[in-house]
C-alpha cells in the first residue's frame, strides 16, 4: 500500500518521522506539499499525526495508475467553485439566508434534493438574467487547484465531466472558461429577461448525476477503475458510488463515509496525486 500525504509543507525531519512510523520503502516528492510513501504499512497513528500537521492522508493501492484514468466527473458548487451559486442568486434578491438554509438541509441529505431545488428556485422569481452574469464575473471563484486539475486532465487526454445540481447558465460559463468536455445541470426558465421561478425539464439530482456518469462510462467503454468522481454534498453520493475512486472534497460527514478518500487541506488537483 502507498501512503499519500498532501496539504502542508513538511521538514525533512517530519518526513523521516512518518517513514519510520510506516516503514515505507522510499518517498516520492509529488510537489512542494505532497509526497507518496511507497510500500507503507497501514498504521492507525498516521491519522492523528496528519491531523496535528494539517495534512490530508490517503492509503492508495500500489496498482492504481494515473495512466489508466480516463474520466473525471465533478460537482460544481462548493467543489469546482467555492460558492453555492443558488445562495448567491438569493443574495441578489436580499434573501440569501432563506435560500441558504434550504441548501444546507439538502446538502446534508435532510430533505429531498428535487423538492428543495424547486422551493429555492421559486423564491428567485423575478431575478434579472443580468444578475447571473454578474455572479459569474464577480463571485464565481474557482476552488484551489481547480484550474490545474482540468488542465492536467486535458494534457493527459482524460475526459472531464461537470455534473451539477446547479444551473446551466453557470456550468456553460465554467465549461467555456476551463475547457471542460461535457456538462449536465438544471435549466432555469427565463422570460423577458427574468427568472420565472421554475426549472425546465427533469431535475438533476443525485440519481440523475449517477445516470449521466454511467452513460459516459458506457459510451467510452470504461471500467470503474478508470473513473474518478469528486463531490461534497449528499446528492453527489450516487455518482461517487459509480466510480472506482471517489473524493469527498471539503465535504459533509455523510459524504466522507461514502468516498474512498477525502481532501480537506490540499487543492482540488490533489485528487490526481491519489494515482501512481
Amino acid at each position: 500500500m502507498n501512503l499519500v500525504l498532501q496539504g502542508a509543507a513538511l521538514s525533512n525531519d517530519a518526513i523521516g518521522e512518518i517513514v519510520a512510523l510506516t516503514g515505507a520503502s522510499h518517498v516520492v516528492t509529488l510537489g512542494p506539499s505532497a509526497w507518496r510513501l511507497a510500500r507503507a504499512a497501514e498504521q492507525p497513528r498516521v491519522q492523528p499525526w496528519c491531523a496535528q500537521r494539517g495534512l490530508d492522508f490517503a492509503w492508495v493501492p500500489e496498482e492504481r495508475r494515473l495512466a489508466e484514468l480516463r474520466l473525471v466527473a465533478m460537482d460544481m458548487d462548493s467543489t469546482l467553485v467555492t460558492i453555492e451559486s443558488i445562495d448567491e442568486m438569493g443574495d441578489m434578491l436580499g434573501i440569501r439566508d432563506r435560500v441558504a438554509s434550504i441548501t444546507a438541509q439538502a446538502m446534508r441529505g435532510e430533505i429531498d434534493y428535487a423538492e428543495s431545488l424547486r422551493r429555492r428556485v421559486a423564491l428567485l422569481a423575478g431575478l434579472e438574467e443580468a444578475a447571473l452574469e454578474q455572479i459569474c464575473e464577480q463571485r464565481m471563484h474557482l476552488s484551489p487547484g481547480a484550474e490545474a486539475l482540468v488542465r492536467r486532465c486535458r494534457e493527459r487526454g482524460v475526459r472531464t465531466l461537470l455534473v451539477s445540481g446547479g444551473f446551466n447558465f453557470f456550468t456553460a460559463w465554467l465549461q467555456q472558461r476551463l475547457g471542460i468536455d461535457a456538462v449536465l445541470s438544471n435549466v432555469l426558465e427565463i422570460e423577458r429577461g427574468r427568472l420565472t421561478g421554475r426549472v425546465l425539464g427533469a431535475i438533476v439530482d443525485g440519481p440523475a448525476k449517477a445516470t449521466k456518469l454511467r452513460e459516459e462510462m458506457l459510451r467510452l467503454g470504461l471500467g470503474r477503475e478508470q473513473v474518478l468522481a469528486i463531490g461534497d454534498g449528499a446528492n453527489d453520493i450516487p455518482m461517487m458510488g459509480e466510480a472506482g475512486t471517489s473524493v469527498a472534497y471539503c465535504a459533509k460527514s455523510a459524504v466522507r463515509e461514502h468516498a474512498t478518500h477525502a481532501l480537506d487541506h490540499s487543492g482540488l488537483d490533489g485528487a490526481l496525486n491519489l494515482f501512481s
